[in-house]
């Protein structure tokens, strides 16, 4: 009996494990701390925020939207994915007027046209052996029907991320600057991965894409939308991850020199700006320390090169005459 016992908690053992790893297998991550390495590796600093969300969503199998200020790194996000996961980034960016046939599909009208004065010769012969019109008007439209077939259809980013065969990873970029139509039509991708398209009828997934969309909250989106996805916002970073992503993206800084430029970042970001630097400007801040060879913020240097990181004339009126102060709180705080 005892033997049995054991031999029965030995299949229970492997049953279990064998789950375990086919269910690792499906979700590509067996934990959040996973999550956290794997976009570390490709240079991307996750926050346990941003790396939980990822979890949940290939998990779920749900699109996420990522919405932030600019420049924090949301599409940064859907591309790093896509190395992670080995997978194809299929983009579509979006602005104002964006409709299906820029989105989904388009026919190709040129290749119709061609294909069509190619087949006009053969014409009396198609029609041989018709009576009557009705017969004539039955077999012109079986031809109809062949020109509007996959053979003449142009996929657009959409669908060619439903037919990826193995998958690939779906950048809807800036989906906030579309018109509320265009938000509309989402929504059967976004809930089923599927998409009606009148002459084919519906063309669904054949490997669900991860997506991502992002915003810039430049307007509010509908609940229909949101319902449909996981939410992530993502926020300007904390002095400490903000030094952990300059340290990852530019290691050839010295770390005192990065706490400095990012304390510098921080309290610049606390002034009355029309345009607050994000932190995509300040690794371009921290380049141009390499590229100037400069060892120091000094005044000279943060005066010269203000323009790295603010982008409107009234900023940097505010900015120029405060380095000084803002420079000397800096030593201040010990940074």
């Amino acid at each position: 009996m005892s033997r049995r016992m054991h031999h029965v908690g030995r299949l229970k053992a492997v049953v279990r494990e064998n789950a375990v790893n086919l269910s690792d297998a499906h979700c590509g991550f067996c934990s959040v701390e996973d999550v956290r390495q794997a976009f570390l590796k490709e240079g991307f600093v996750c926050s346990w925020e941003a790396a939980t969300t990822l979890f949940l969503t290939q998990r779920l199998e749900k699109p996420l939207l990522v919405e932030g200020p600019a420049g924090v790194g949301k599409t940064e996000i859907a591309k790093t994915a896509a190395r992670v996961f080995g997978l194809p980034l299929i983009r579509l960016q979006c602005y104002e007027g964006l409709d299906e046939s820029k989105a989904l599909y388009e026919w190709q009208y040129g290749k119709q046209l061609l294909y069509s004065q190619m087949l006009k010769d053969r014409l009396d012969t198609l029609l041989d052996g018709c009576r009557d019109v009705e017969q004539s008007m039955a077999r012109l439209h079986a031809v109809k029907d062949l020109f509007f077939s996959e053979s003449f259809l142009e996929p657009r980013p959409l669908l060619r991320a439903l037919k990826a065969e193995r998958g690939a990873v779906l950048l809807i970029d800036e989906v906030d600057k579309a018109d509320e139509e265009f938000e509309a039509f989402l929504l059967e991708i976004l809930s089923d991965f599927q998409v009606s398209i009148p002459e084919l009828g519906t063309v669904r997934a054949t490997q669900r894409p991860f997506v991502v969309l992002t915003s810039n909250s430049t307007r509010e989106l509908g609940e229909a939308l949101k319902r449909r996805c996981l939410y992530l916002y993502v926020d300007f970073p904390s002095p400490e991850l903000e030094r952990e992503i300059v340290q990852t993206r530019v290691p050839e800084l010295p770390a005192q020199l990065v706490s400095r430029l990012v304390a510098f970042m921080h309290r610049v970001r606390r002034l009355a700006l029309r345009k607050a630097p994000s932190v995509s400007e300040t690794l371009d801040w921290a380049k141009v320390l390499l590229v100037l060879n400069a060892g120091t913020l000094d005044r000279e240097f943060v005066t010269r090169t203000l323009n790295v990181f603010l982008k409107h004339e009234e900023d940097l009126r505010t900015v120029a005459p405060l380095v000084p102060e803002l420079l000397a709180a800096g030593r201040g705080e010990g940074a």
